[in-house]
């Protein structure tokens, strides 16, 4: 599959570098395609290249949006037309105190639709930290992707790049759903960083 990310950081390199071990196409679309950041994850990611914004999601299959928020809305207005594609959002609507924008009646992800008319939104990869992206493998079973959207093609098609991943996708349903997955985030944040208990953790689903 042909995936475009936009951005470029820790988040957007880790999901690159997984899904090009499984044969997927990376391209990176940033504003400065030459920037060190870029070339940073060009150099970390098989095969991959990159691109201006504009324009960037015309010949790929779905889109990835992995910028941070203050650099969301201006990023995806220079996207421009994403012409019905599925948008994976893995960004979550954070405050420089690490505190949510974003809640109760509405969320992130929707607001990425609302600026997004033509791309098919899905809220996905936004709450684990970026070691999970590139390496998902417990010894206890799968870490869990929980994920919503409102297109079920769209769906289907995180749901497989996230399986890709080594995850447990798990399907929340619509993507109002954002509005639970985006403070979810924020458990897994507090306990890795804030309280210090590590970045290699994650969380799954127990069966019986």
């Amino acid at each position: 599959m042909k995936i475009t990310i936009i951005g470029a950081g820790v988040v957007g390199t880790a999901l690159g570098r997984g899904l090009a071990v499984k044969g997927h196409a990376i391209t990176y679309a940033a504003r400065d395609p030459h920037s060190d950041k870029v070339r940073e994850a060009l150099s970390r990611v098989s095969a991959a290249r990159a691109t201006t914004l504009a324009g960037a999601v015309h010949e790929a299959d779905a889109a990835i949006l992995a910028t941070p928020w203050s650099g969301t809305r201006d990023a995806l207005d220079a996207a421009g037309d994403f012409g019905g594609k599925p948008l994976l959002d893995a960004t979550n609507p954070l405050t420089p105190a690490f505190a949510l924008a974003l809640g109760h009646t509405t969320s992130g992800g929707e607001q990425v639709q609302a600026w997004a008319p033509s791309a098919k939104v899905v809220k996905i990869f936004n709450t684990t930290g970026y070691e999970n992206m590139s390496n998902s493998t417990y010894p206890a079973g799968k870490a869990a992707m929980v994920y919503g959207g409102n297109d079920a093609q769209a769906k289907r098609v995180a749901a497989q790049l996230a399986s890709d991943l080594g995850f447990e996708p798990l399907d929340l349903g619509g993507l109002d759903g954002a509005r639970l997955l985006e403070p979810f985030a924020m458990v897994w944040i507090k306990l890795a960083i804030v309280q210090k208990l590590g970045r290699d953790v994650a969380f799954g689903l127990l069966r019986r």
